[in-house]
């Protein structure tokens, strides 16, 4: 499109590229897949300089057509988001489990082709950047201990252990080296210079462990929860609309009450008499709701999708162009995220998109929470969304297709999930369980997050440890008890909350902006509303801040 907007967006996307190659390879620009971005202070400040002249441009530009008024929207709401985090100082103490920088450095590797020895060589190449990108985070970090700006202590250890974890226990063990060793299969590849890489990326993370520990740990901030100011910022990032803590708290807790009586009812119907956590049990145990091996699981979810795919299309219930029709189930390496998670297909769809699952050392899976889950990271929820973005190049500039606001892309994918159950692929009392315990442990996550985060008290009415503070110990057993995970996973959503302020409540919240849009629109259009048109018409909008969308979509 002739368009000086899309123009700007077009050149934000390419000079961001430059400056930060992981986000060049998850979108597959070519050229840099060789570099790690930089971690340090003045790589920091090149991204903040870039954000900064683009949205003096943006301002001057003429923005009058609908499409570039909201093209304009969209990216003014990230650069000033990101101007506001930068002043925060949040880019210094970027350490979390989840979508902090240490993960970004690791996960960019499951991105890459390994079928060549050229793209071995790629890799390699990449890979020897690794102590350089994480010795960046480190002069970032004490930066951030300079200034006061520091991460809570409980997520340093965590980091730390989690980098120990991918370094493994000696040279032949951990991420790296195990990546390395993928190379052997393939002709010519340069084993030896992967592995010594590999040695090195390594030491790099031990090291890096190492200075959590020891050096920034003991000044790490003491406290759980970040303090309502930062969580009103982060409110603010993940959902792109302002948010009311003391309503949203309010809600969170009649809706797990709603979803509490649910799930009753519906594990009634699968063993009469026993109790939620005896139910649980048996789907977990009983051979026959499980299956073996990671190869049938990854066959088995990949036919889930499939068939979702097929019945989504001849049913004509979304138009899903041919190019995003294909999408891959996969397993996660070893080490990653807890829970599975979808990678977007690359800019040219030459990459499909994919869903991960992590399997984390079993061999049985319990199948019964499985399909709500699959539906929300691939088709109709993620998947479709973002690949929707993707192929959307005549009607959204660049950044509109690579952004995601949270309340936006969880909501939806959380919407997705509650389609599904209405188009009746939910109907097993297994799998509607699985549905069910999906919604309440996302309620339950808006009660924990800004109960710890905001200092929130637990009703006196509650009949669960009435008038007490908020705890990660309280946290743990609030969510244990409305959650189809095991214990490690659980724990570790603990450790999510209190390191990625606001980001858990964006799901439910979000989707609770979907369904309210939704039942506007059938009031608006009654008999004439067409569930299919108001599908396309969001989806066509691509990502964007929940404020700009509720905008949008009265225009339906």
């Amino acid at each position: 499109m002739d368009s000086p907007v899309f123009a700007l967006s077009d050149q934000y996307i390419e000079r961001l590229a430059e400056l930060d190659p992981g986000f060049a390879t998850s979108l597959g620009i070519p050229g840099r897949d060789h570099l790690m971005t930089d971690f340090s202070p003045a790589g920091h400040e090149a991204q903040e300089a870039l954000n900064r002249q683009t949205l003096a441009k943006l301002n001057s530009l003429d923005q009058t057509s609908a499409t570039d008024r909201l093209a304009a929207g969209v990216l003014r709401n990230s650069l000033e988001m990101a101007e506001r985090e930068f002043a925060a100082g949040e880019h210094l103490r970027a350490i979390r489990v989840l979508a902090g920088h240490v993960d970004y450095a690791r996960a960019v590797f499951d991105l890459m082709p390994t079928e060549t020895a050229e793209q071995w060589s790629v890799v390699a190449e990449r890979m020897s950047n690794v102590p350089q990108a994480f010795a960046g985070m480190r002069e970032s970090w004490r930066l951030g201990m300079q200034r006061n700006v520091v991460a809570p202590r409980r997520q340093v250890l965590a980091v730390a252990e989690m980098l120990e974890g991918w370094a493994g226990n000696d040279e032949t063990s951990g991420f790296f080296p195990a990546l390395a060793e993928q190379s052997t299969a393939v002709a010519g590849a340069p084993v030896a210079a992967l592995r010594a890489a590999a040695s090195q990326a390594s030491a790099a993370l031990l090291t890096t462990a190492e200075f959590l520990r020891k050096e920034y740990a003991p000044v790490a901030d003491p406290r759980n929860g970040v303090g309502e100011e930062r969580h009103a910022l982060a409110r603010q990032r993940y959902m792109g609309m302002h948010v009311d803590a003391d309503d949203a708290y309010a809600w969170g807790l009649e809706e797990v009450r709603r979803l509490d009586a649910e799930l009753q009812k519906c594990a009634a119907q699968i063993r009469p008499g026993a109790s939620l956590n005896e139910v649980r049990r048996f789907l977990d145990t009983s051979p026959e709701h499980s299956i073996e091996g990671e190869d049938n699981l990854c066959r088995w979810l990949q036919d889930l999708m499939d068939q979702a795919m097929d019945f989504l299309i001849t049913n004509e219930h979304f138009a899903i162009p041919e190019s995003i029709q294909k999408i891959e189930a996969k397993i996660s390496p070893a080490g990653g995220a807890a829970a599975q998670y979808y990678m977007p297909p690359s800019e040219d769809l030459k990459r499909p998109g994919s869903t991960w699952y992590p399997a984390n050392g079993r061999s049985r899976f319990p199948l019964w929470s499985e399909p709500t889950t699959a539906y929300h990271e691939g088709v109709p929820g993620h998947h479709l969304q973002i690949g929707m973005a993707v192929v959307n190049r005549e009607k959204l500039s660049r950044f509109q297709r690579n952004e995601f606001i949270s309340g936006h892309g969880e909501g939806w994918a959380l919407y997705a999930e509650r389609l599904m159950d209405e188009f009746g692929f939910l109907e097993r009392p297994e799998y509607r369980l699985g549905y069910l315990y999906a919604q309440a442990f996302r309620a339950a996550r808006v009660v924990v997050d800004i109960g710890m985060h905001c200092e929130k008290k637990i009703p006196k009415d509650w009949p669960w440890h009435p008038g007490e503070a908020w705890t990660p110990e309280l946290a743990f057993e609030f969510i244990s008890a409305r959650s189809s995970s095991d214990e490690a996973f659980n724990r570790s959503e603990v450790d999510r909350y209190l390191g990625w302020p606001a980001q858990a409540i964006s799901y439910k919240l979000g989707e609770r902006v979907w369904l309210q849009l939704r039942d506007e629109a059938k009031a608006r259009h009654g008999a004439a509303f067409d569930l299919r048109a108001w599908h396309t018409y969001a989806l066509d909008l691509g990502n964007l801040g929940l404020d700009l969308f509720k905008q949008e979509m009265v225009r339906f």
